[in-house]
């Protein structure tokens, strides 16, 4: 799970750091950089994957432009400057860093700027031979070892090839001893695993449309940005989890309305619709027919989860089309999606009643509100259970009321 971030010189984020928990939700006026704090997510996670190809940017949520306006663009050095992101996890000291560039010409591609594998294991050698009294000399010889060893370096056939690679490397170079080098490999699987599940982060804005009509499957499976790809998720829980299925239509009892959903069991069934049964109705229908809100529901429980969704993902304007009083609901069904399927979920909102479903007592869920500071760089402000807000006669407020009075900020400041 991500823990830490670090972007600099990307869109309106100039040099900020933040941390982050399992849900996380992004609140404050437009403009003011919320999207872009997801984006930035998302930049990494591509550089990560080596897919840094504006069509791979777009399929992830990012809105690729120029070069130069994918930058901060508050002075002209900063318009040639590098993108670096910083990706911190649970359990490991160091950011791995992504730095990135593009040349600002008419078909220039975004590159990563690093050294490549021939030149560092030497240093790797000199590094380990070298006096072994720093720790932070150490730090610095694992934390390439795993960036280029697991990430973009050797070709392993096996997880065990991987252990034994890395407890040679620890024994033999770092001059561990056996415990030592235990610790190290488990310190390096953890970091492999968490660079997995940035890989596929998406951030995600389902479209009316594609839900809808089950028109086509996204460029990335099983779910693309728009929704696209729900029909095909929903048969594949279907048929691979009896629970999974069970809690979708557990979590659709947030519609007081709502039956019954049957989705096709053929993958290979041309028959593109599911059938839903509302309980006041003598005859069902389908989600071409479905109200919007249901829709949007049913693609956030689904992404929440199926074992074949990102593991890591962010959701923009969770909002869309939902009442009020759903979105407190819905808030508090995804965050305990998200401890029971071990998902981390980035959302931004402009509607009050999504606070509303956040506790602030819970360190894993985080209230961020996002603004700009005079020189114009998006910075952030988290609200904690001490930053509550309290009426005049010392009543406890609502997020959504302390929202709403301009308490917690994140409002408009011009009218």
């Amino acid at each position: 799970m991500i823990r830490k971030l670090h972007i600099n010189n990307y869109k309106s984020l100039h040099d900020l750091t933040l941390e982050v928990g399992r849900f996380n939700v992004f609140i404050g006026e437009n403009g003011c950089g919320k999207s872009n704090l997801l984006e930035a997510i998302a930049l990494a996670a591509a550089a990560a994957a080596d897919k840094l190809d504006n069509e791979f940017l777009r399929s992830r949520g990012i809105r690729a432009t120029k070069p130069q306006l994918m930058r901060s663009a508050f002075n002209n050095e900063s318009l040639q400057e590098p993108v670096k992101i910083g990706v911190g996890f649970d359990g490991l000291e160091q950011l791995i860093h992504f730095k990135l560039n593009n040349d600002n010409q008419a078909y220039g591609k975004w590159t990563k700027l690093e050294d490549g594998l021939s030149t560092l294991i030497p240093k790797f050698l000199q590094m380990a031979n070298a006096e072994k009294g720093a720790e932070v000399q150490l730090r610095n010889i694992e934390h390439e070892f795993i960036e280029t060893y697991l990430t973009r370096g050797r070709v392993f056939s096996s997880l065990n090839d991987v252990k034994k690679s890395i407890l040679q490397f620890a024994i033999e170079t770092m001059k561990y001893n056996e415990d030592q080098a235990q610790k190290y490999l488990e310190r390096s699987l953890v970091f492999a695993n968490n660079l997995d599940k940035l890989k596929n982060f998406i951030i995600y804005s389902p479209e009316n449309t594609a839900l809808r009509n089950f028109y086509k499957e996204g460029q990335i499976e099983p779910l693309g940005i728009n929704g696209e790809g729900l029909l095909k998720l929903l048969k594949v829980i279907q048929n691979k989890s009896p629970e999974q299925r069970q809690e979708i239509h557990s979590s659709l009892q947030l519609f007081d309305w709502y039956a019954e959903l049957e989705i096709p069991k053929d993958l290979s069934a041309s028959e593109d619709k599911v059938t839903i049964t509302d309980r006041y109705l003598t005859m069902a229908f389908d989600q071409r027919s479905a109200n919007e809100g249901f829709l949007f529901v049913l693609f956030y429980i689904a992404l929440m989860v199926s074992d074949d969704t990102p593991k890591i993902f962010a959701i923009d304007n969770i909002d869309t089309s939902l009442n009020p009083k759903l979105c407190t609901k819905l808030i508090k069904e995804l965050i305990r999606l998200a401890k029971k399927y071990d998902k981390q979920v980035f959302v931004t909102t402009h509607n009050p009643a999504i606070l509303d479903g956040i506790d602030l007592g819970d360190d894993e869920q985080r209230l961020l509100v996002v603004s700009r500071n005079k020189q114009g760089h998006t910075r952030y402000k988290r609200i904690t259970l001490e930053d509550k807000p309290r009426s005049s006669t010392n009543e406890e407020l609502k997020l959504s009321e302390a929202f709403l009075r301009g308490y917690l900020g994140g409002l408009p400041k011009g009218f």
